[in-house]
């Protein structure tokens, strides 16, 4: 195995275009394991971590640029406000240790659809910023995930950032796993509300061979919320409206039986997990919404 370790992002790129089948390592969290495992065992291993470009996040007027590295300790300690539900999910991100290496780059990398961060950059809307030796590009977050730990990367391409645009309405996580943290998901998932649009979106970890959207529960959810006026009038989802949500997530799931759970249970938990972070969210949306109108 041959180790590359380029000084500049100008360096890796034109590395990665000479040895396409380099992988590149950052924060360690997944390659490293797949390889001291003897899962995995590359031609070349590329070290990033003299790319000081990829530990740096930019927070704009609408979006949040995050670089491939940032670990996840510093989006849970700077970026709540700004991304809340990828916040969240980065709190069940392994132990301290791991949050304080890993980021959000080697789980897009990777494309495991157990990865924490999955949902969250779904529900959000996030975008994945790709370059290589002949340009860069912007991939939409839904367009990503190509097949089991397969995504949309050109053989020549490394991650540099994602761009996701600031909460602009309540978002939450929910993972299920023997633990809240230092395990692997049987399943999670993301809900963020988008007031602006009036648009809600999901993200589901764990339960198909890809992270997915459970776009016909996000249409269902957006009818019912207009239909009934609730972006204005404050009310509470009524309880058909949300199990039928919680219902439709679960038939958004294409799951398989494996030692962390059954199939059977990754749908009836989507829907349970579903139910509640609509609940949650809801409740925060109506929350912000009383204090808005007791300060006008």
């Amino acid at each position: 195995m041959d180790f590359l370790r380029p000084a500049s992002w100008e360096e890796a790129l034109a590395a990665k275009a000479e040895h396409p089948t380099a992988v590149p390592i950052a924060g360690g969290t997944d390659v490293m394991v797949e390889i001291n495992f003897d899962h995995r065992r590359p031609e070349y291993l590329m070290d990033l971590n003299r790319i000081g470009d990829l530990t740096e996040w930019e927070v704009g007027e609408d979006t949040v640029r995050l670089g491939a590295s940032v670990p996840y300790t510093r989006i849970m300690e700077h970026l709540r406000a700004e991304l809340p539900g990828l916040a969240l999910a980065a709190r069940t991100v392994a132990s301290p240790q791991i949050r304080n290496r890993g980021g959000v780059g080697g789980n897009l990398g990777t494309a495991s659809p157990a990865g924490d961060a999955h949902p969250a950059l779904l529900a959000a809307g996030a975008e994945v910023e790709a370059a290589s030796v002949r340009g860069s590009r912007r991939i939409p977050i839904d367009a990503f995930y190509t097949g089991v730990k397969r995504n949309a990367l050109a053989p020549d391409e490394l991650i540099r950032a994602v761009h996701i645009k600031k909460a602009d309405g309540p978002q939450q996580f929910s993972k299920v796993g023997t633990r809240n943290a230092m395990v692997i998901a049987v399943c999670a998932f993301g809900l963020a509300l988008h007031p602006g649009t009036r648009t809600v979106r999901t993200g589901i970890g764990s339960a198909a061979p890809t992270p997915v959207r459970a776009t016909a529960a996000e249409d269902f959810l957006k009818a019912a919320l207009d239909e009934g006026g609730l972006w204005d009038n404050g009310r509470t989802v009524p309880p058909s409206v949300a199990q039928q949500f919680a219902d439709l997530c679960s038939a958004a799931c294409n799951p398989v039986d494996d030692v962390r759970g059954t199939a059977g249970y990754r749908r009836h938990a989507v829907g349970v997990m579903a139910r509640r972070t609509l609940t949650w969210t809801w409740e925060s949306y109506r929350g912000t919404r009383r204090l808005t109108e007791g300060a006008a």
